[in-house]
């Protein structure tokens, strides 16, 4: 069996960060859902579990930072294409992301990014597949 990873996000909207999302593609796994947490499937083996943040908080002892002024993580995902990860890094605005960085092409890969609207930063990347041994 392969390991499965699940990211676990506070949100502070949940019916407005599953519309973000939506928006980008993602589906969501009812089975998992309900008012405070939202199971949001990236593939077969990563998940997303956005939590409402007093649910969140049911999982740590720590305070939980406000994403839009510190930096508790960075999701990376990586991209089948350059126009793949443009298409999402556009998608995101248009659903009301932004874009805190400049996209960035190394030559064998580029790197482009978003912050959804609880402020967590989603980095993009693009390898060339004859960049790797």
């Amino acid at each position: 069996m392969s390991k499965k990873i699940f990211v676990n996000l506070p949100v502070k909207d949940l019916k407005k960060s599953m519309a973000f999302f939506a928006a980008l593609g993602f589906g969501f796994n009812m089975q998992f859902t309900d008012e405070t947490t939202a199971c949001m499937v990236v593939s077969d083996d990563i998940y997303v579990m956005l939590l409402a943040e007093a649910k969140f908080r049911e999982f740590t002892p720590k305070p939980v930072c406000d994403a839009t002024t510190c930096t508790e993580v960075l999701v990376s995902l990586s991209c089948q294409s350059r126009e793949e990860l443009d298409e999402l890094v556009r998608q995101a605005v248009a659903a009301g992301g932004t874009t805190p960085t400049d996209r960035k092409d190394f030559g064998i890969m580029v790197q482009h990014g978003f912050q959804d609207p609880d402020g967590h930063l989603w980095e993009l990347v693009f390898m060339e597949p004859d960049a790797t041994p």
